[in-house]
């Protein structure tokens, strides 16, 4: 069984975030893969299904962004999923709008979800980094990500979410290669 997660803040006020891009593109996987409804459970909204043959649990923790991972060690434990078997949906300053980066273990690189990841379930767990770019200067960071997406924003954001909703499949089973080809030239069809 594999564990997707999708990060972000609960609440009507934080819907819109950039930093809650993960919950946008796990909602939009959920429905595509026709999973659901999100139950509460593991200190999160979860969801249980299969995608492509393989079963997956879909996570939203509602623990606010700086402690996710205690939301994931709870799920983790309970269906005995080890980390390099979780995947997680979040969102990457140091990428720009509309790219999309795979990679396992690493440090957080600044980013509070992550850091409370490591701290609670290791570093092991692979990272699917969407990038939303980064506000130029570092004292402009903490506003950014908790802003809205700009209406102008729509013309990626759109389409991220859907190319990735699409590759659930190599999502579950971890085809990460595939994953960002195919983000890549559904990114690239969006701008033409």
């Amino acid at each position: 069984m594999r564990a997707i997660l999708g990060l972000g803040n609960p609440g009507a006020a934080y819907a819109g975030n950039r930093h809650n891009v993960g919950f946008m593109a796990l909602d939009r996987l959920a429905e595509r893969a026709n999973i659901g409804p999100f139950r509460s459970r593991f200190q999160g909204m979860a969801a249980e299904g299969s995608v492509g043959g393989e079963r997956v649990l879909l996570l939203k923790p509602m623990t606010f962004m700086n402690e996710s991972g205690r939301a994931a060690r709870q799920a983790l434990d309970f269906y005995k999923i080890p980390p390099e078997n979780m995947i997680v949906l979040y969102d990457e300053l140091d990428l720009a709008p509309g790219k999309l980066r795979v990679k396992q273990g690493g440090g957080a690189a600044g980013h509070n979800g992550i850091r409370s990841l490591i701290n609670h379930c290791g570093a092991d767990f692979w990272r699917v980094r969407i990038g939303i770019g980064h506000p130029g200067r570092p004292e402009r960071v903490h506003g950014y990500v908790l802003g809205d997406f700009a209406k102008s924003d729509r013309d990626w954001l759109e389409p991220m979410l859907d190319a990735i909703a699409s590759s659930a499949n190599e999502i579950a089973s971890a085809d990460f290669p595939n994953l960002m080809n195919r983000v890549a030239i559904a990114m690239q069809a969006a701008r033409n």
